[in-house]
């Protein structure tokens, strides 16, 4: 997010604003702040989430250390169960501001990090001070009161948690544009388990620091939390390890079919839109992102020779290509982390009426995600400008999904992706070569015909292949030649013929007849009209 949305701005103004309130009673006069206690705390934090932005130290523990803030909230949870509200608050705001951002803009991040940890380190310290928490840990040789003393800190950890979490959804649902139920689905989950954890920590600190042992004593729970955490961004660190596995397939299927460059990526931007919309728990949203990312990773077991023909495909040809999904899955299989995303790849030619490939799978049968795909997949293939075709306007395509909803495509997927688009937009791609794409008037793209992604009946393609060949032949009668020097690709396989202009000229006279398009459905060429 480069640029923050006006409601997003406005939100992280009231946060500050909201911040600075909670705070300012710590900083009038008067005020019994035990600031030893506040800067001891707030160094304490600061030094524990410098590391991550030390490149130095990066390096040295192997791009291992732990990651961005929430990696030490033990210590913002003792700091709320050992002083005042507004004291507690301030010793959220240096760490938070030092704490490393990963996206831009760097500056209203933190701020806005150093306002939302802030809040909730107040709102913790109101709640463990209702339940008499201060009174609970005991103090130099009064032991603490325990069990007791584990219901000040519970409530300090969750009302910590509850405090973040709807804050972050807050920032999402503006920054993001996110419905609310979508922005805040499943944030709760995911942070309160990790939040109890650090309520206990932050509490046997709390202890120790009140102790005869003094603060010195607290530092020995930081350890095993520094440990965890390091295991914990070992974890991420091989998870980016798989997401660079990833491209680097996306980035070998681009280059061996140069007429689908770029499609996998917006394929798996549609599916995440879908997804959103279909109200998906954000776990499953980066399960079905590489689903669309890798819906034609077969491509890379079918020969070139034929992905790049440009003359009408044998039936042996036909079936090597419909083979892509089962090589796909294939290749895939061993990735565990991919999950659903396997069988999305596997089926993401069925259709709901049974008519599709490999296996003929029809209606419920087709599992979730490779519905989703299916959709996305067409969509892209329809809005996206190749080398063979120009791009249909976004209203087309969408009318083509709609009309083709029940017999190809899930209708409840196509009706996400149309209430996406009106929610978010979508930025068309050109596809094929930038030469070829960006040619002059008389190069190969032919002007803008109706088309449709259906058609897979024989007789239906029959019929329009001479429809086709009959407006090609015109078309290619009235355009210049525009051959460059680089290998003839007009042939019906790549060959290195001479670039003599006479032998050009009498090779463009003995092919009158246009292409054949490729059996693929949505993401190869897109189906004409009957």
């Amino acid at each position: 997010m480069k640029v923050i949305p006006r409601a997003a701005a406005v939100y992280i103004c009231c946060a500050l604003l909201a911040a600075g309130a909670c705070a300012l009673p710590a900083l009038r006069p008067g005020a019994a702040t035990p600031w030893g206690t506040v800067a001891l705390l707030a160094t304490l934090y600061a030094l524990c989430e410098l590391p991550a932005r030390c490149r130095v130290l990066g390096r040295t523990l192997g791009g291992s250390v732990p990651m961005g803030t929430g990696s030490f909230f033990p210590v913002l949870l003792a700091s709320a169960l050992l002083l005042p509200p507004a004291a507690a608050a301030l010793t959220a705001v240096p760490g938070s501001l030092l704490a490393r951002v990963e996206e831009p803009p760097a500056g209203p991040r933190r701020a806005w990090r150093a306002a939302a940890t802030a809040l909730a380190v107040w709102a913790a310290a109101q709640a463990a001070g209702a339940l008499g928490g201060a009174t609970a840990l005991g103090h130099g040789p009064a032991a603490p009161d325990f069990p007791y003393a584990l219901l000040p800190a519970g409530a300090a950890a969750v009302t910590f948690c509850l405090v973040l979490t709807a804050l972050d959804g807050g920032i999402r649902a503006t920054a993001d544009g996110l419905p609310a139920r979508a922005a805040w689905r499943g944030l709760l989950g995911r942070a309160l388990a990790p939040h109890a954890v650090h309520g206990l920590a932050g509490l046997m600190m709390a202890v120790l620091w009140r102790s005869s042992y003094g603060p010195a004593a607290a530092l020995f729970v930081l350890l095993p939390m520094y440990i965890s955490c390091w295991v914990f961004a070992q974890y991420h660190r091989e998870r980016a390890a798989h997401q660079a596995t990833i491209r680097a397939l996306v980035q070998a299927v681009d280059i061996k079919d140069r007429y689908t460059r770029g499609h996998s990526e917006r394929v798996g931007h549609a599916s995440v839109l879908i997804a959103r919309e279909l109200g998906m728990a954000e776990d499953r949203l980066d399960v079905v992102r590489f689903a669309g990312i890798l819906h034609d990773v077969g491509k890379l077991g079918v020969p070139t020779r034929v992905l790049r023909k440009d003359g009408p495909l044998t039936p042996e040809e036909r079936r090597v290509i419909e083979l892509h999904p089962e090589y796909g899955h294939e290749m895939v299989r061993g990735i565990g982390f991919l999950g659903e995303a396997r069988s999305a790849i596997l089926h993401h030619h069925e259709r709901m009426d049974g008519s599709g490939y490999p296996y003929g799978l029809h209606g419920e049968q087709i599992p979730e995600f490779a519905r989703v795909v299916a959709v996305a997949d067409a969509f892209d293939a329809m809005t996206s400008t190749r080398s063979y075709s120009r791009a249909r306007p976004v209203p087309t395509a969408v009318a083509e999904l709609e009309r083709c909803a029940g017999s190809h495509f899930d209708p409840r997927m196509v009706a996400a992706l149309v209430r996406a688009l009106d929610r978010h937009g979508w930025q068309t791609g050109v596809t094929a070569d930038e030469t070829t794409a960006a040619g002059p008037p008389g190069g190969r793209v032919p002007p803008p015909r109706e088309a449709s992604v259906r058609a897979e009946d024989p007789a239906v393609r029959a019929d329009d292949q001479g429809v086709r060949a009959a407006e090609n032949h015109d078309v290619r009668a009235k355009a210049p030649d525009v051959h460059t020097k680089a290998p003839d690709v007009h042939t019906k396989a790549p060959d290195l013929r001479t670039e003599d202009p006479a032998v050009r000229a009498e090779d463009h006279e003995a092919r009158p007849e246009a292409p054949e398009p490729r059996p693929e459905e949505s993401d190869a060429r897109p189906r004409e009209r009957a």
